[in-house]
């Protein structure tokens, strides 16, 4: 039993440390004023998911804390925090239904519905920002629906889909080596 709880501690550290690490360091960010991307910046979230809920809400909120004390803008921060929502969500609906990973159209609709929820929860948290003056001229040059609903609503759909395409492909990759498998059985 506490060997099952220092894997599930381990596994956790190591996923919020790559959930801070890449957006750092990752060459491939997408900047369209006022929004930007970061390729894979969601990865160890989803595969925090894949795991249990509670490594996903651990890695989470870690995440969203290693933005806080990274000295990223509180917008950001705020916007990291509300990844607990969709890593929540959709951990839970895969420990009642894991049989939706297996197939590749119940995938692809899973990842769009977490995809409008992440950019639901990330909409409300800029529009917050938006109304209350505190957004760059940037937003406000291009209004709220084009900057607010456009870029960050359905610019994050797009790149939460993405990261879930990559964060599904490394979880088949890991799921076929018999030891992690076995490990993350025992976690469950």
């Amino acid at each position: 039993m506490k060997t099952n709880r220092v894997h599930k501690l381990t596994i956790a550290a190591l996923l919020v440390a790559v959930g801070i690490l890449i957006p750092m360091v990752s060459p491939v960010k997408l900047v369209l004023e006022p929004a930007s991307f970061t390729l894979a910046s969601h990865v160890a979230i989803f595969i925090a998911m894949f795991i249990s809920p509670m490594i996903a809400l651990t890695v989470a909120l870690g995440t969203a804390l290693g933005f806080l004390l990274g000295g990223f803008p509180i917008i950001i921060a705020l916007r990291a925090l509300t990844h607990v929502v969709f890593a929540g969500v959709g951990s839970y609906v895969l420990l009642k239904k894991p049989s939706i990973l297996q197939s590749t159209a119940k995938t692809q609709l899973f990842s769009f519905l977490i995809g409008l929820l992440h950019a639901s929860c990330e909409v409300a948290v800029v529009s917050v920002f938006y109304f209350g003056g505190e957004m760059t001229t940037a937003y406000y040059t291009q209004g709220f629906l084009q900057s607010v609903f456009l870029l960050v609503g359905a610019g994050t759909i797009v790149h939460s889909m993405i990261d879930f395409t990559l964060a599904h492909v490394v979880w088949k990759s890991l799921m076929s080596r018999s030891t992690f498998s076995a490990t993350v059985a025992k976690l469950k």
